[in-house]
């Protein structure tokens, strides 16, 4: 006898044996149990899934002469004739083939007849979103009010492609994708019942790389079978799927977790030799990554896929947030890894941009000298005849440091600092003056100009200066007689003159001025921006 493939021998032949779909099936097995069939059922998924094997089942329990559990027996002559192929009421078409109006009306030209075997006539039309436009308006009254004797079961790959008037006439299932872990019990059950040696690891590789489609999985898992000689082992899938074993990963891993740019590329290189799929390794690098942050947020997490003592040194030595970077840039760059020039050179990028956008730790941030206001001049010798403008890169505020309760009440800005306020709070800190504190009460002068709305500016002010001194101060605001020089109207005017400085070292450039002369370029107006 010819050897058939496992995607056809273990193909379910009841709603029992369907794996991932309970959804489906339990509301069929419910009509059937309480009599409530529709005349026109729709199934749509991804391929692979399930929805055609769903259509027969149904197909043959609605025409099974003793149902066990509201399934098909498998027993009785119509069920033997359905496995055999030789059940005459059961219209099956591949609509991707027939897509002419004429084949339509040659198929429901029977639809009147009663059935020949069994209760009812089915037809199964696969791919139903291949119709053409007329075949569907041909379908489309037999579909509204067929004969009582007549069931119709469509399965498609892409509904959105189906008019709404048939999608209405239907009752609709979306059959879902099957997830790894679910295709992995599957296949060690088929190959327990086949009697045939796997390693649990390679059938979780298989499992991953099926996206989703059992029958996909199991041609996966019959290629393992020939590749590893009567066999499933992880080496053998390794080979057949062109994937890098775990270990050079778990090595790149822990150089990104030491912040080791030397060993990391070292690594990357080593694995090159191998021509390995990147976008593959930068996959399984996301799902440690995932399985890391789920044991920091759980730490009695257990994972049996990947080995736990490298998770634990992961969730130990990566922060959080860390772990959140890595995994998002790994995202990003899985998408953008096919735009690289090269594979290799993209998947080097993505680790280095990990690396080079880890946040610092406090202590180092502490330690980092505050760098003065630095003003980048216009050196490009190729700029056309037109114009010539400056790479403005934005500034950000430094924000000023908290200072100590035994600090002199009489600045003003430092006050402002310590009391750890933001948004509409600080601003209104910001345009005042400070006009004296004692025990019981703090003075503030408030510019004219300013615009307050509401009170709860002035009530958070009020608690941040309580909780500074530790005291029940009243907080009294009364406008300036004269306009004096408040924090905000500072910080606006060292804006102002860092914005100065930044054109009058443009200006001030001899490469920008040899442009000017030579070329006629000018600079454009508000191109420049002082740079930190």
């Amino acid at each position: 006898m010819a050897y058939q493939v496992l995607a056809r021998k273990w193909r379910p032949s009841n709603f029992k044996q369907l794996v991932g779909q309970e959804h489906v099936s339990q509301s069929l097995m419910h009509a059937l149990q309480h009599d409530r069939l529709h005349h026109a059922y729709l199934f749509t998924g991804t391929r692979g899934i399930g929805k055609t094997t769903v259509a027969r089942i149904l197909a043959k329990a609605i025409n099974c002469e003793s149902l066990i559990d509201f399934n098909p027996c498998g027993e009785c002559q119509v069920c033997r004739d359905f496995e055999q192929g030789r059940f005459m009421d059961l219209i099956e078409v591949d609509a991707a083939s027939r897509t002419k109006v004429e084949d339509t009306r040659d198929l429901l030209d029977n639809a009147q007849y009663a059935p020949n075997q069994g209760r009812y006539k089915v037809y199964l039309i696969d791919e139903v979103h291949m119709l053409s436009g007329h075949s569907f308006n041909a379908l489309l009254k037999t579909l509204e009010e067929p004969p009582p004797h007549v069931k119709f079961l469509l399965a498609t790959t892409d509904p959105h492609k189906i008019p709404v008037t048939v999608l209405s006439r239907c009752l609709q299932f979306n059959l879902k994708r099957l997830l790894p872990e679910q295709i992995d019990a599957q296949m060690q059950f088929i190959l327990g019942q086949e009697q045939i040696a796997f390693e649990p690891a390679a059938l979780k590789m298989l499992g991953r790389a099926a996206d989703g489609s059992l029958r996909d999985g199991l041609s996966l898992l019959d290629q393992a079978i020939v590749y590893g000689s009567g066999s499933v082992t992880a080496e053998a899938v390794i080979g057949m799927l062109g994937t890098v074993a775990q270990q050079p990963i778990d090595d790149m891993l822990q150089a990104l977790a030491a912040n080791d740019a030397r060993a990391l590329l070292a690594k990357i290189a080593d694995v090159a030799e191998l021509t390995p799929d990147f976008a593959d390794i930068l996959q399984q690098m996301l799902r440690v990554l995932h399985r890391v942050a789920l044991l920091q947020q759980m730490p009695d997490f257990v994972d049996q896929e990947f080995d736990k003592q490298l998770l634990d040194m992961l969730a130990k030595t990566l922060l959080p947030e860390d772990v959140q970077l890595y995994y998002q840039i790994g995202l990003i760059g899985q998408r953008d890894l096919p735009l690289a020039p090269d594979p290799r050179s993209g998947f080097e990028m993505v680790m280095l941009r990990m690396l080079t956008f880890r946040p610092q730790t406090p202590e180092a941030q502490a330690l980092e000298p505050v760098k003065p206001p630095v003003v980048k001049s216009v050196t490009s010798t190729s700029v056309p005849a037109v114009a010539v403008e400056s790479s403005a890169k934005h500034i950000e505020e430094p924000r000023p440091s908290s200072v100590s309760q035994t600090a002199k009440p009489g600045n003003w800005t430092e006050i402002i600092a310590a009391l750890n306020i933001s948004g509409r709070t600080r601003e209104l800190a910001n345009n005042c003056v400070l006009d004296g504190i004692d025990d019981s009460s703090c003075r503030l002068l408030l510019d004219p100009s300013f615009q307050q709305v509401g009170t709860k500016a002035e009530d958070n002010l009020r608690v941040a200066l309580q909780n500074y001194y530790g005291k029940p101060l009243k907080l009294v605001i009364s406008k300036q007689a004269e306009q004096q020089m408040t924090p905000a109207l500072e910080i606006q005017k060292a804006r102002e003159d860092r914005q100065q400085a930044a054109v009058d070292s443009i200006n001030n450039d001899e490469n920008v001025q040899a442009l000017k002369d030579t070329f006629g370029a000018r600079i454009m107006p508000g191109s420049i921006e002082p740079l930190n």
